[in-house]
């Protein structure tokens, strides 16, 4: 019986351990199991980065200079980065009906091999990206994602989307060529013209009397003929100047005496000479004792031997003794300047000073209307600044063509009254008129202005810039430098401009008094006007002027009432019941 008990026992005791062998195994293979394809799965996997581990700035977004930059750092936490893992980071801009893709980064862990950032595993690691988008309007509303490509050990891990910003700030955009004057082509009219007629009575060496032979020369005939006529023309006016001369070689005191002599005797003779004709105009006469000006011009115009040098004593030298002992010094060439240049400056010198008076406006006005082919280019262009009416003023242009049609003047005044009349088509055409007839810089700063508003900001500022001279040419510069985003520029060159890229450009720099200043001034004022009025109350936080500005604004342009609630400039006060109350 014992025997067979203990048997019984062993065998029971067998049977025992053989199955806790089994299901011990069968535990350690499913334990490995479990823990080989957790193993794998983390492995195999990155954490969604978390929004909090990612900064941007500027926030919101802002436009400057046609594009909207970002700055964004992103916070690696520890034990994120597998060690085998490539990650690729592209911020994308996504707005209603599109979206822009920036800059793509690269990273990846300790253990793979590449060019790219690499991120260690056991600790955090900060990391900043830049990323510039051209701007859209659709982007006022908008919002900045970060979109993630990754693999580890060559196969495709999915990450999530993460939104990091929202939002453009785009009031630098309020700026446009709109808002830009034109350049007039202006006309050349005026109403006294002044012309000068000379001639010259020449004197023997040391002498002073007028000889008869000068008295009938050519020239001196011709000068009294042109006095006695702008005498008895009803619309000239006519004076008389004489001015005598000594040469530079003799002592000063005889130069002196010599020269005024020659200037009585001189006088005398053409004052005789005038009465006789009949003619009796005003008359004044002068005296140089020695003609070292003239001396030095002639001896510049001449090709004599050694005229450098002369020019030099003349350069040195200022005292006229001096100068007149070092030239004579110059033995090779005194006796060609005795011959050839002292004559010619023993002389009375007759200047006839004759001013032509022009019709005035009154007759330029009435002839504009009923007999314009009376007026010649100047007079008809001129016309046209006589009247603010702007159907006169097409008018006057249209006429000008007809009459002068090589003239390219018209034509981009033309041009002038169809851009400020928002009909840009119409205005490209007239300019494109006028740049066939002349290279006008008028006309190349309003072709400018035209690519500005196409956005095509490059081909402008090429334009633009050779319009040397044109009077509106600050205006288009400044508007250049709001889209360039160089805001301080373009307040300096907008500073006393009165328009809404004026009052923009104050705003951009911060210099809110002078925008509010230049705001008062504008008479005219537009729904833009009243947004900046809007703006300028925001920046300010009196929201007086801001209520005020809006319910302007959106009475003139209903439309607005959507661009205020999208601008994010506004964004602090659109909960607010007076926001609210001024939209309607």
């Amino acid at each position: 019986m014992g025997i067979f008990v203990t048997a019984e026992i062993i065998y029971v005791l067998i049977i025992y351990v053989f199955d806790f062998m089994k299901i011990k195994n069968l535990l350690l293979s499913t334990l490995f199991a479990a823990l080989v394809v957790l193993m794998s799965s983390c492995a195999g996997k990155l954490k969604p980065l978390d929004a909090r581990q990612v900064s941007v700035d500027p926030q919101p977004l802002v436009l400057v200079g046609g594009e909207v930059p970002a700055t964004i750092n992103i916070n690696f936490p520890a034990k994120w980065f597998n060690k085998n893992a490539e990650v690729r980071v592209t911020p994308v801009l996504k707005y209603a009906g599109g979206e822009v893709w920036g800059t793509t980064y690269n990273f990846q862990g300790e253990k793979v091999r590449g060019n790219a950032t690499t991120i260690p595993y056991g600790m955090p690691k900060s990391v900043t990206i830049h990323s510039n988008f051209k701007y859209k309007p659709e982007m006022a509303k908008s919002d900045l994602i970060l979109i993630f490509s990754a693999r580890i050990r060559g196969k495709e891990v999915q990450l999530p989307d993460v939104k990091i910003g929202e939002g453009v700030v785009a009031t630098e955009a309020l700026a446009s060529a709109a808002f830009t004057t034109p350049a007039i082509a202006p006309d050349a009219f005026q109403r006294i013209i002044k012309e000068k007629y000379d001639a010259d009575i020449h004197f023997l060496i040391q002498q002073a009397n007028v000889r008869s032979t000068e008295l009938n020369s050519a020239d001196v005939r011709e000068w009294k003929g042109i006095v006695e006529s702008a005498n008895i023309t009803p619309n000239q006016n006519v004076d008389v100047e004489i001015q005598a001369y000594a040469s530079p070689d003799g002592g000063r005191e005889l130069n002196e005496k010599l020269s005024a002599q020659r200037e009585r005797n001189t006088t005398a003779t053409i004052g005789r000479d005038l009465k006789r004709a009949k003619v009796e105009v005003p008359m004044s006469a002068h005296y140089t004792a020695q003609d070292w000006e003239g001396f030095q011009k002639l001896v510049e115009q001449s090709n004599i031997q050694d005229k450098e040098l002369i020019l030099s004593v003349l350069s040195m030298y200022k005292d006229p003794e001096t100068r007149e002992r070092e030239i004579k010094n110059i033995s090779s060439v005194f006796s060609q300047l005795a011959d050839e240049i002292l004559p010619q400056l023993r002389r009375s010198r007759l200047i006839a000073n004759i001013e032509i008076i022009g019709k005035s406006n009154e007759e330029i006005a009435a002839l504009s209307k009923n007999e314009p082919s009376k007026l010649n280019v100047e007079e008809l262009l001129y016309s046209a600044t006589l009247t603010n009416d702007k159907a006169e003023q097409r008018r006057i242009y249209n006429q000008a063509v007809a009459q002068f049609p090589a003239d390219a003047r018209a034509y981009n005044n033309l041009g002038v009254l169809a851009y400020e009349n928002g009909d840009y088509a119409t205005a490209s055409s007239y300019f494109q008129k006028a740049a066939t007839k002349a290279q006008l810089p008028e006309v190349k700063m309003n072709q400018g202005l035209l690519q500005l508003l196409d956005g095509n900001l490059e081909e402008g500022e090429t334009l633009i810039g050779q319009a040397t001279n044109v009077p509106e040419l600050g205006e288009a510069l400044g508007l250049i430098y709001i889209q360039k985003g160089k805001y301080a520029e373009a307040a300096k060159a907008l500073y006393d401009v009165a328009t809404n890229n004026g009052v923009l450009a104050q705003i951009l720099n911060k210099d809110y008094n002078r925008a509010n200043q230049l705001l008062n001034q504008i008479v005219a004022k537009d729904a833009t006007t009243y947004y900046l009025q809007a703006l300028m109350g925001a920046r300010t936080s009196q929201t007086d002027v801001m209520t005020e500005g809006i319910r302007q604004a959106v009475r003139l342009q209903p439309s607005m009432a959507t661009k205020f609630l999208n601008d994010r400039e506004f964004a602090r006060y659109a909960s607010q019941s007076y926001f609210q109350s001024a939209l309607k």
